[in-house]
């Protein structure tokens, strides 16, 4: 799959909201979530986790290229 067929996947599974106010952000998020089941949760989480695992990898390789 290309990225042109990811980011179209990814698009059509995006949940977005414009909230007025902090408050009204932090209530939207908690609504959202509390309606995920507890598979979908845990997904997230290690989704987040591996993407964050990439990033430091990223970091990691870029400081070693700077410092040859």
């Amino acid at each position: 799959m290309g990225i042109s067929e990811r980011s179209e996947k990814r698009r059509k599974k995006m949940t977005a909201n414009m909230a007025a106010d902090f408050k009204e952000a932090e209530d939207w998020d908690l609504d959202f979530w509390q309606k995920q089941t507890p598979q979908q949760r845990l997904s997230a989480l290690v989704a987040i986790r591996n993407d964050i695992l990439k990033v430091n990898q990223g970091r990691k390789n870029k400081s070693t290229k700077g410092n040859a």
